[in-house]
């Protein structure tokens, strides 16, 4: 992707560069008549999360997303659809590569990697960008002007148990059609998480019945609330985990039914032979330290309001041969709040021979409500659509507040096209507000 964008340069006649990380920067001349405006950093990323659902075949290393039109809206079929940031990166590749449209000088940065730890924003040198301006095309509903986000830091626990010889037949338990969605975005929403779910199952079977644990495979990536979760477990009664799985999943549904309505909770027979499972106290150990996790929102802002200062997404756990990983997501615009509840979840672990580790930290962006691009946009969208636009900082990673580390005199701001369902395959953005959104960045270029 990264050549992609080097080689779209190249035809069209632009300077670029690749700088050490991979970023890549594309630079386009003034039209006549605007070389005295100051220059202005269109910035979206050339990744996207990669998901899909258990039941499609598909392989992101070789094939397209399938995409769809349905009414006002793109999909596509039973994969994530890369809107994210997709949009951004097709609306900067059109002004390049536009003879009519009239513009300042731009200066394109397209970053690496914001989806898995930010690495293109954070190895991005200063002295590279000479623009005054920042859009940011990452945003994800047409009414909003985001000027503000939290910061993240990724949380792996991982661990070896001591395991035991597996006696009992197998069977596998599933957990599968939540909704799932951005971890940031959407973690006040109450959504469904797959592993606090299937942790609940198989804590409360633990308790009544004594299983073994085998395996567990749930969740992918940190930034998407788990959908999805599988694991393995020895059962010596059967008919006794069937009722108890049977009236748990039913006060499950219930609880999460105005959020996840497709939820599926099954018991089946595995036909797989396993040699070994966690050793008894060791499992009581785990799942007790997953059910400590905390998942979702743990502090509002006492600034703005409506707004989540912090939040934990419990993204994967996985169970195998013994070992043990649980991947979160610790995302906070309050830096010290944000490492608290990193540490919180540490702790959980305690009773646990295993490993912590902290890796991906990235700021948040601090929000400047007064400054000449935040009121400039704020008026533009007033004037274009007769209403005020939100503005306002959001719960999730953008780019920006890490950009301007090294970019301390940049202004900077974020908006975009509604897109729904990002980082789930339930993914899909608006064909009319993606006109919307165009037509704003046409006359933002126009009038900075």
């Amino acid at each position: 992707v990264i050549q992609f964008a080097l080689d779209f340069a190249a035809k069209l006649g632009l300077d670029s560069l690749r700088d050490e990380v991979g970023n890549v920067i594309i630079k386009k001349p003034a039209t006549a008549g605007m070389e005295d405006r100051a220059t202005i950093v269109l910035q979206s990323h050339l990744d996207m999360v990669h998901q899909k659902n258990n039941d499609t075949v598909f392989d992101f290393e070789t094939e397209g997303i399938r995409m769809k039109v349905d009414g006002d809206w793109v999909r596509a079929e039973g994969t994530t659809l890369g809107a994210d940031n997709g949009i951004g990166v097709a609306s900067i590749m059109a002004l390049l590569s536009s003879d009519s449209i009239a513009h300042p000088a731009l200066e394109a940065l397209f970053t690496i990697d914001e989806e898995t730890g930010m690495t293109g924003a954070l190895g991005l040198k200063g002295g590279l960008l000479s623009g005054k301006y920042l859009l940011n095309l990452d945003t994800e509903e047409d009414n909003e002007l985001t000027i503000g986000c939290a910061g993240g830091v990724d949380v792996t626990i991982e661990g070896k148990g001591s395991t035991m010889a597996s006696i009992n037949k197998p069977y596998k338990l599933t957990v599968k059609g939540l909704q799932g969605g951005h971890s940031g975005m959407e973690i006040h929403k109450g959504l469904g998480n797959a592993n606090k779910i299937m942790n609940e199952l198989l804590w409360t079977l633990n308790q009544a019945i004594e299983i073994e644990l085998i395996a567990i495979d749930g969740g992918g990536l940190r930034n998407a609330i788990p959908r999805e979760s599988n694991a393995v477990i020895g059962i010596v009664d059967i008919e006794e985990a069937e009722v108890i799985v049977t009236n748990l999943a039913i006060e499950i549904k219930e609880r999460h039914a105005h959020t996840d309505a497709n939820l599926q909770i099954s018991l089946v027979e595995d036909t797989g032979s396993y040699a070994e499972a966690l050793e008894l106290e060791y499992t009581d150990n785990l799942l007790a330290a997953i059910a400590d996790c905390h998942n979702g929102v743990f502090a509002m802002s006492k600034e703005v309001e409506g707004l989540v200062q912090t939040s934990n997404n419990v993204a994967r756990v996985v169970v195998e041969k013994g070992s043990f990983k649980v991947m979160c997501l610790t995302r906070g615009s309050v830096n010290e709040e944000k490492m608290e509840l990193a540490e919180k979840l540490k702790s959980s672990f305690a009773a646990l021979t295993c490993i912590t580790s902290f890796g991906g930290s990235y700021p948040g962006w601090k929000p400047e409500p007064a400054s000449y691009l935040v009121n400039h946009m704020s008026d533009l969208y007033k004037k274009l659509h007769g209403e005020a636009a939100h503005v306002s900082a959001c719960h999730a990673g953008l780019e920006c507040g890490i950009l301007g580390t090294n970019y301390a005199d940049m202004q900077m701001i974020s908006f975009g096209p509604n897109i729904r369902g990002a980082h789930s395959p339930d993914e899909c953005v608006q064909i009319s507000s993606v006109q919307k959104y165009w037509n704003y960045l046409l006359e933002a270029l126009k009038t900075l």
